[in-house]
């Protein structure tokens, strides 16, 4: 069952009385976005913060490098799980997934794709995978990336699991308000 939900954001100068005032935004859905979970290679399991986080979120979204099924019934616990395969996907997962689809949400469309391909540069080529979509989400590079070009948000939420060249593991949260999408980049403390 979806919750609308309200969160704070934004914000505006009362100058009578230089307080700052945030604005409410109604938000239809939220969405909690993973990708390059790489279990078991690079852990045994999804840090317990997912499983928080994720809690009361409407929608799933997994951006490849699974490695193994059990994660996705895991996550199918907390919400329904869309996701697709990456390049170290092999087996099981690669038969059950497709490697790009776009999924609707209310009324915005979201392009979802690992990112893995010829060249360097990983968001261009997440871009270039859609047209007519309001937010792509993206992997493969284990980088955290959450900006607009133009009208399309490209969303990577980096790893939980395989912080590579990060200082910490991330993961996302995107948020729908009527055709509106923003996302937002979650760190985690690494593990000692």
């Amino acid at each position: 069952m979806r919750r609308p939900l309200f969160c704070t954001t934004g914000a505006s100068w009362d100058d009578s009385e230089g307080v700052k005032e945030a604005a409410e935004i109604k938000v239809d859905y939220r969405i909690g976005v993973l990708s390059d979970t790489h279990i078991p290679m690079r852990a045994r399991y999804l840090p317990a913060e997912i499983f928080t986080a994720f809690a009361n979120v409407d929608l799933i979204l997994h951006a490849g490098d699974i490695m193994e099924w059990p994660v996705i019934q895991e996550l199918t616990t907390l919400a329904p799980v869309e996701a697709v395969a990456g390049n170290m996907d092999v087996g099981e997962l690669r038969l059950r997934l497709p490697r790009r689809r776009m999924i609707e949400v209310g009324r915005v469309k979201i392009g979802l794709i690992h990112g893995d391909g010829a060249g360097y540069n990983t968001p261009l080529r997440a871009l270039q995978s859609f047209s007519e979509v309001q937010c792509v989400v993206f992997g493969h590079s284990h980088r955290p990336y959450n900006e607009r070009h133009g009208d399309v948000l490209l969303f990577n939420p980096g790893s939980p699991t395989d912080r590579r060249m990060m200082p910490m593991g991330s993961y996302g949260m995107l948020y729908v308000s009527g055709d509106d999408i923003w996302g937002e980049i979650f760190y985690l403390e690494p593990r000692g």
